[in-house]
């Protein structure tokens, strides 16, 4: 990535005209070709930019100019009246966002804490699979009866409405039914509750931060 800091004006010339006029500011070329210009506030919003794949030439003089070119023919007119900084650094491969508290990490969590959802409860299977996809958790209670669980960061009708064929296949199994069905999230929409419970299926709020050992309720004030 190039970072530069300059004060520079900025034309582009495409589907209509647009112009910065003379200011400081920043400019990113990025390894995927993509140049951005930035001021110092907008948080991360650029004031105008060229998506890759796009070709920047650099014509020097009294006054530097970039000009980038889309493969649609736009261009954006950089004119460096005066460079303040201009820097080049390496970053490598990014391996994206991981978010915290994702379905992965709350399914992981709570098959080891499955009191969570009553006493006595025992692991089947994590991922257990089915022909229209793997249930989250399938578990046995203190009677040996399965129960199926669904886990979602925010409980939604589509995650109800996905449990509830999970629960109408595994129904059929002799094997393993009757089959009921918990509805797990760190939230719950009242419509989504609402179907579920007129289903026959148990809603379950989860605390991630509480599963983490991070937090306790015993403490809070409100």
């Amino acid at each position: 990535m190039r970072l530069v800091i300059a004060t520079c004006s900025v034309d582009y010339a495409g589907r209509l005209s647009a112009h910065l006029p003379s200011a400081t500011r920043l400019l990113l070329v990025k390894a995927d070709g993509s140049v951005s210009i930035h001021a110092d506030d907008r948080a991360y919003k650029p004031l105008n930019w060229m998506s890759p794949p796009c070709s920047l030439v650099e014509e020097t003089g009294d006054e530097d100019v970039w000009t980038v070119t889309n493969k649609a023919g736009e261009k954006l007119i950089i004119t460096l009246h005066e460079v303040h900084h201009d820097s080049s650094h390496e970053l490598g491969v990014d391996p994206g966002l991981q978010k915290d508290g994702v379905e992965a990490h709350l399914q992981e969590l709570l098959a080891v804490h499955l009191d969570t959802f009553g006493d006595d409860l025992t692991l089947v299977r994590r991922e257990y699979p089915t022909p229209i996809g793997p249930v989250d958790i399938v578990c046995r209670d203190a009677e040996g009866k399965t129960i199926a669980i669904e886990i979602k960061r925010r409980g939604e009708i589509d995650g109800v409405e996905q449990l509830t064929r999970y629960l109408e296949l595994l129904n059929r199994d002799p094997l393993i039914a009757p089959v009921r069905g918990i509805y797990a999230a760190q939230e719950i929409k009242p419509q989504a509750r609402t179907l579920a419970e007129d289903r026959g299926i148990q809603c379950v709020v989860v605390d991630y931060d509480v599963l983490r050992g991070i937090d306790d309720p015993s403490l809070r004030l409100f």
